[in-house]
């Protein structure tokens, strides 16, 4: 099982305030050949009678290694590589990635970030470290 992210808990309480019911923690993809992905988090929440239950897998990132070029990269080749087996084998989940709102402002209004977002490469949710919750969803 992977080391968790810094802030996991974080996350998980913001998820929870939201609220949503973690599910599953981690969410385990189970590929051919007894291999194993984990995605941080499984999630979900009752919506209005009519509509059922919403579900969101969640990769938290904390964006603190010595680049976040980097760390974009590998949240990034993360979540390209989960999104699609999501959908084989648990299609019924939403993948977010969740960072900071600090990391929002730092990475995700610069290029890249925008690029990724605009282009619909990623789903984003941030979350403030502080009081544990979330700030904004970003489809």
């Amino acid at each position: 099982m992977p080391a968790k992210d810094k802030y996991h808990e974080t996350v998980k309480n913001a998820l929870i305030k939201d609220g949503w019911t973690i599910t599953r923690d981690p969410l385990r993809i189970r590929l051919a050949r007894g291999r194993n992905l984990f995605v941080d988090l499984g999630a979900e929440r009752f919506l209005a009678a009519e509509k059922g239950v919403e579900k969101i897998a969640v990769e938290v990132k904390s964006f603190i290694g010595a680049s976040d070029m980097k760390d974009l990269e590998q949240a990034v080749g993360q979540f390209i590589l989960y999104a699609p087996l999501l959908k084989r084998y648990y299609p019924e989940y939403i993948l977010y990635l969740a960072v900071s709102e600090d990391t929002r402002k730092r990475v995700f209004e610069e290029e890249a970030g925008q690029t990724l977002l605009e282009d619909g490469i990623i789903r984003l949710f941030t979350f403030d470290i502080i009081k544990e919750e979330i700030v904004r969803w970003i489809p």
